[in-house]
């Protein structure tokens, strides 16, 4: 928040394996922007445990997935990556945000509702106030852009909406985020449901290719893939599972679709299936290397969790100290 630049925030949850997808939707475009802005990327903890969690795994999920930040390419020089557990602002400013919050625009949120169903035994408040801890991930930073995907739309309209009423209540206290709209990362779909995006929870272990996945058992997903009897390397919405394979192939290589669909024509769908392999192997491989070198330096990623983290929490601070003034809260003696 040195005034320079825009302020951006983003974050990924501390559950699962990340996927290509996320590598290619997200991760990879992440690296680009630190010229640009003033980036904080979290790993969400505290918002994975909506869903119950075993405390070792989630342990290592956490430093795993912050490890892969820097691995992806995230200098930590120039951006903020750090855990969200480790600043207490943002349960703080959640409970404050809560109090500004109407119990009809929770009711609204399409996430919890569908979140609810799959975890009906564990319906639990956190699931329900999600949407509130989101915006205070975002309000802490002063963040004035966001990039999110069409699930996570109604989220940053709630997190706007909330800034808004408080503001309108004490004045000009928090930035009202915007959707990032830069260059937008491949949508890549689940390679067993080319109609589902690829996600770290599918239930089919083959819909998913994972970061951490060797050349072999990327190969063999990618020659499972589903796809259509045509026999015909097209880009159309009619062949949804060709068109995916094209997607990641053109996000590995950089090239077109129109260049790939010329360079296979001809060509049978088994040969393009390995071409596919082939190419995500040559991306996740480097990736895979940075990844197993920075987890030996443990005394690095330390370093960068502690100053990160300082840094997180110094930039929350001053947000915090200006909304506790506002609403009336006695100022701390230090």
């Amino acid at each position: 928040m040195s005034g320079d630049k825009k302020v951006l925030f983003s974050g990924m949850q501390a559950t699962g394996s990340l996927t290509l997808g996320n590598y290619l939707g997200a991760l990879k475009n992440w690296v680009t922007l630190s010229d640009e802005y003033e980036c904080f990327y979290s790993v969400v903890d505290m918002h994975s445990i909506t869903v119950r969690q075993d405390p070792a795994e989630l342990r290592k999920r956490a430093r795993n997935l912050l490890t892969l930040y820097i691995a992806a390419g995230l200098d930590p020089e120039k951006n903020c990556i750090y855990y969200q557990s480790h600043v207490s602002g943002h349960a703080e400013l959640a409970w404050i945000l809560n109090c500004f919050t109407y119990m009809g625009e929770l009711n609204r949120m399409t996430q919890f509702k569908d979140k609810a169903a799959k975890h009906a035994d564990n319906i639990n408040a956190g699931l329900y106030t999600y949407p509130v801890l989101m915006a205070a991930d975002i309000l802490l930073y002063q963040a004035d852009v966001v990039p999110v995907g069409k699930d996570q739309l109604q989220h940053l309209e709630i997190t706007r909406d909330i800034a808004q009423r408080f503001n309108g209540i004490y004045g000009d206290v928090f930035t009202i985020p915007e959707p990032y709209i830069g260059k937008v990362g491949a949508k890549i779909m689940s390679l067993q449901n080319p109609e589902k995006k690829m996600s770290k929870s599918d239930e089919n272990p083959n819909g998913s290719i994972y970061l951490m996945d060797d050349p072999d058992t990327v190969i063999r997903k990618c020659k499972r893939a589903v796809t259509d009897s045509e026999a015909n390397i097209a880009y159309r919405d009619e062949q949804p599972g060709i068109r995916n394979l094209i997607d990641i192939y053109c996000a590995c290589t950089g090239k077109t679709s129109d260049e790939t669909v010329r360079e296979f024509e001809g060509r049978g769908y088994g040969e393009f299936k390995m071409a596919v392999g082939e190419a995500v192997v040559s991306v996740l491989k480097p990736l895979q290397a940075r990844f197993e070198e920075l987890s030996k330096d443990k005394g690095y990623i330390d370093s960068v969790i502690r100053a990160n983290g300082e840094k997180a929490g110094y930039c929350a601070m001053k947000t915090l100290r200006k909304v506790h003034k506002k609403i009336g809260f006695p100022e701390r003696i230090r």
